[in-house]
Formats: structure tokens, sequence, C-alpha cells
């Protein structure tokens, strides 16, 4: 089977009364007892989940005896907004490591938030490593190094401990790692199936553990108000749930429920809808439609994206 073999019509968008664009993808729920209770599209199709492995990558660190507060573990998980609160809390896990943010690898990019990265312009500022939206993945990392006398030289290369620990996690609570490629922020991406991203959320949630803990308690830390994974949560406050880069969400329940979604053209804007229809198929109660943005035209919303799966 080929990629393009494993995705199906999973959502779409309307405009003004006439269907517009038709998203393509793969989704899979697992039930308490890590069984296939819902799926659509190929679930074991081979995918980067991107940023939505940053909570294993998190818990392999932990392992590895980063401590910190829940709001700097979930820095630790998060693709951030760069908005002020989110700047203060990386710089806080630099600062107990005796670091500062010259010791961070990834790439440097503007804030994503729009008025934050319109507030660095208008000040002169230029893109930065601390603002880039894994600054705080980076910064927990450099701190595991030092924690474990490792070089943070270097620290971003496949074969360096950190990396490897890392792997080794992932391939605990994922299953095999089939390809490691390099990621936006410069850092190892691993490829697995996309039912065993959900295993991973599945494990964490059900553990109750540090990470599960931050991601539920701080949703708009790990990335921002208005994103969908901030919205399940809202409405489903025991989840923890993550996007990733190319159309990627994943989200766990305590029970062992777990959800991840690969979108086929790497649009985000279904990912969180379509995830949240797939756990309504399965009954976790959740306002499906609340979770994504309404389509706009001139500034209003005009149409809205509706999910092709589940019973919505």
């Amino acid at each position: 089977m080929t990629i393009a073999d494993a995705f199906v019509p999973v959502a779409i968008t309307d405009r003004s009364g006439v269907d517009e664009s038709c998203h393509f993808g793969a989704v899979v729920v697992l039930d308490p007892d890590g069984a296939v209770a819902f799926s659509a599209g190929d679930p074991d199709v081979a995918i980067y989940p991107r940023s939505s492995m940053k909570p294993a990558q998190a818990d392999a660190m932990l392992g590895a005896g980063f401590t910190g507060s829940a709001e700097q573990l979930a820095l630790a998980c998060a693709s951030h907004d760069g908005s002020p609160v989110h700047l203060e809390i990386v710089r806080s896990i630099l600062a107990d490591a005796g670091l500062d943010e010259s010791a961070l690898g990834n790439t440097p990019d503007w804030p994503l938030d729009d008025a934050s990265a319109e507030a660095v312009i208008a000040a002169g500022g230029h893109r930065t490593a601390l603002y880039m939206n894994c600054s705080g993945k980076h910064a927990a990392m450099v701190a595991t190094c030092l924690l474990n006398d490792w070089p943070t030289e270097g620290y971003l290369h496949p074969d360096h401990p950190l990396q490897q620990l890392i792997t080794h996690r992932v391939e605990q609570l994922m299953g095999s790692v089939s390809h490691i490629g390099i990621d936006g922020c410069g850092a190892p991406a691993h490829v697995v199936e996309l039912s065993g991203l959900a295993r991973a959320y599945a494990r964490l949630a059900h553990d109750r553990g540090e990470v599960w803990d931050a991601m539920h308690r701080f949703p708009e830390l790990v990335g921002g108000p208005e994103r969908a994974s901030a919205r399940l949560v809202a409405q489903v406050p025991d989840a923890m749930a993550k996007e990733g880069a190319e159309g990627v969400f994943a989200a766990g329940l305590p029970d062992g429920t777990a959800v991840a979604v690969k979108i086929a053209d790497g649009a985000a804007r279904a990912a969180g809808v379509v995830a949240a229809a797939a756990l309504a198929a399965v009954g976790t109660d959740v306002d499906v439609m609340a979770i994504g943005d309404p389509i706009k035209g001139h500034g209003r919303a005009v149409g809205q994206l509706r999910p092709l799966v589940g019973s919505v």
C-alpha cells in the first residue's frame, strides 16, 4: 500500500452554502484495552508525528532526570505561540540550568502568535531561537544534557546520548521507528505508525504521570488558547492533546482511550475536528463543531469545516 492508498475523505469545508474543499486523511481511536475502536483510512500508516511527538520526548527527559514545574514541563511539550508568558517560562527552564537562550540549537523564527510577532517587529526585533515554537523542548533538552554530563554541542544529532535515549523511549511507547529524519526545529523526527502514536498518548494519559498532569492542566501553554488542542481539553478536562505539523493531532484520556489523526495534505485546520469526531464516535462527550474555526469571508463566518467520520 502506498501512502496515497492509506487515506480516505475525512472532512469537508463549505463556503456560503457550497462545498469547497475535501480533506483526506486517516484516523484511529483505541479503546481502554488498546484495541481499535474506530478507524478511517489505514490506522497503521507510517507518519512523522512531528510536534505531537513532544510528550514522548519530554517523558524520556523526565526519565533522565529533568525536573521542573508543571508549567515548565508544559512548555517542554509545547509548540507555543511565542507570547510573553510562553517566553518567560522557556527562559526559566534555561535559567534553572544556568543557561540562557544562546544554548538553544533550534531554528530561529518569529512567534506563531500574530500579535506577539507584530510586537517583536515593531520593537525592531528579529527571528530568534527563543521565539520559535519548539524552544521549550530545546530548553529542556539542553538542561537534560547538563544534568547527565552530556555535551550540549551536537545535542540534536541522532547519535547524541540524549537523542538515543529519546528514540529508545519512543520505541517503548509507540513501537518500531522505521526512519529518523530532521524536524523543522532541527531535532530528529521519528517515523512511526499512526496507531503507535495513539498508543503513546493512551499510555501517558492512563499513567497519569507528570506529562499528562502538565498537559491537561495547562493546555494554553502547550500551544495557545485558540488551538484545537486547548479547545478539546476545555471540553474533556482530563484529556491531554497536541497538534503536530502537517496535519497531525493526537489526544489521550486517563481511561486509556486515545485518538491519532493524519491529514493527507498536511492541512492543520481539519485535524482537531476529525479527532474530536472520532472520539465522539466512541462515546466521548465533546461538541465537535466547537473545536475548529469557521470558514471566513471578508472577516466573518461564511462556512464551516465538518467531519465525515463518526456520526456528526
